[in-house]
C-alpha cells in the first residue's frame, strides 16, 4: 500500500488489485457474499471518487478523449480519475483479505514473538478487541431499557441522535468499570509489561508464510513494472 502512493497511473493500482483478488480466489476461503456487502461501500467511493474528479480536477491537459455536455474531459482527467479509483479499490481488498482471513490473537502474538512488539501494547489491544462485542451487547442493553422506560421514542432524526448520549454515557462509565477490573486481574496474576523469554503459543515463520510473502511481492513488481511499461 506504501508502494501504491508513489504511482499516479491508472494500470499500477488496477493490476495490483486484479492481483489481490487472483490471491484471494486460489489461497483464501473468503464468503464472497460478505466480501461483497463489505465491498459494496467502497464501490461506492470509488466511483465518487472517479466522478469528481472528472468533474472538478485542476489539471485538465492533454486532448479531448469524451465530452458529456459542455463538459470536457480530457486524457490527464481521465488517468486522475481511474487512478484514484482504482487505488481505493487495491486498498479496499488488500484490507479485506487481511481482515477475514487474519485471526487477530494470532497476529498479535506474532508480532511480540517476530517482531518484538512490547507486551503492554499488545495486551491492551487484545483487551480492547476482547471487549468490542460486550460494548455492543451493552448498547442494545441499555437502548431496550431506555425504550421499556418510554425513553427513546423520538421520531426526528435529529433528536434521536442527540438522544444517543444517554446510552453512551452510561456505556463508556461501564467501560472504565471493566478496564479497571481487567488492569487489576493482569496486575494480580503477574502482568509487568516486560518482553517475554517464552510462550505458551510459539508462532514461527513456516514455508507458506515464505510462499505468500514471495507471491505478494510478485504481484507488487508486476503492477509497478506493468504500469510503467503500460504509462
Amino acid at each position: 500500500m506504501f508502494a501504491m502512493a508513489f504511482f499516479f497511473d491508472p494500470w499500477t493500482p488496477l493490476v495490483f488489485w486484479v492481483g489481490v483478488l487472483v490471491l484471494q480466489v486460489f489461497f483464501s476461503q473468503i464468503d464472497w457474499k460478505k466480501w461483497l456487502l463489505f465491498m459494496l461501500p467502497f464501490f461506492v467511493t470509488a466511483f465518487g471518487y472517479f466522478w469528481t474528479t472528472l468533474v472538478f480536477a485542476e489539471d485538465q491537459s492533454g486532448p479531448v478523449i469524451w465530452t458529456i455536455g459542455d463538459l470536457q474531459i480530457t486524457e490527464t482527467q481521465l488517468n486522475h480519475a481511474l487512478s484514484l479509483s482504482f487505488r481505493v479499490l487495491a486498498f479496499s481488498s488488500l484490507s479485506l483479505l487481511f481482515a477475514l482471513t487474519t485471526n487477530p490473537v494470532t497476529f498479535i502474538l506474532s508480532l511480540m514473538q517476530q517482531l518484538k512488539l512490547s507486551p503492554k501494547i499488545a495486551y491492551g489491544v487484545m483487551v480492547g478487541y476482547q471487549f468490542l462485542p460486550v460494548l455492543k451487547d451493552e448498547f442494545v442493553q441499555i437502548g431496550q431499557a431506555h425504550r421499556l422506560r418510554g425513553a427513546g421514542g423520538e421520531k426526528n432524526a435529529l433528536q434521536r441522535l442527540l438522544g444517543v448520549r444517554r446510552i453512551l454515557i452510561p456505556m463508556l462509565a461501564g467501560a472504565v468499570r471493566k478496564a479497571e477490573r481487567a488492569a487489576f486481574a493482569m496486575e494480580a496474576r503477574g502482568f509487568t509489561g516486560e518482553q517475554r523469554s517464552s510462550y505458551f503459543q510459539v508462532i514461527s515463520i513456516g514455508k507458506v508464510d515464505v510462499v505468500l510473502i514471495a507471491l505478494f511481492l510478485f504481484v507488487l513488481v508486476l503492477s509497478c513494472t506493468n504500469g510503467l511499461w503500460l504509462s
